[in-house]
């Protein structure tokens, strides 16, 4: 359906937890390095619990391999440095949503130049950020209903 591609992840547990969310919604997921915890983590195997066989993981040693291997990919890049709401898109099976790091997000070069693709989740201004694994949560059960939940029970 979707694609959820999680740049430089920290936390094993987040990650654990956004690999369940894929497996419940068909998404994919790609993880771009280099990652903060191995993936034989056990935090992250057990935020994952017994749905890792339902996952479809994609590994890349740097953004330059993920876009390499995706050329003609729409990308949205969800940063709390956005202009836009995520909600004010259609989005389209096989969109990529990249998310950053828990502590760093996205690199500001890659956010300027992509300025027009970077959406963000609407806080209260003195909030400064969600929990990464909640943020991809509320992207993606938003664009999952504008396809009114096809191919989910």
């Amino acid at each position: 359906m979707f694609n959820i591609a999680l740049f430089e992840p920290e936390i094993p547990q987040n990650t654990g937890n956004i690999a369940r969310l894929c497996a419940a919604t068909g998404c994919h997921l790609h993880l771009i390095g280099p990652l903060g915890f191995s993936l034989q983590n056990k935090h992250l195997k057990r935020a994952g619990l017994d749905y890792w066989d339902l996952v479809d993981i994609h590994i890349y040693d740097d953004f330059e391999d993920f876009t390499a291997k995706q050329p003609n990919a729409r990308y949205y890049y969800i940063t709390t440095k956005g202009k836009r709401n995520y909600n004010e898109f259609d989005f389209q099976p096989g969109d990529f949503f990249v998310f950053g790091s828990e502590t760093q997000g996205l690199p500001e070069e890659l956010l300027t130049a992509n300025r027009d693709s970077c959406l963000c989740i609407p806080m209260v201004p003195s909030a400064r950020c969600l929990n990464l694994s909640n943020s991809v949560a509320i992207v993606v059960y938003d664009a999952l209903s504008k396809q009114l939940f096809i191919g989910l029970s």
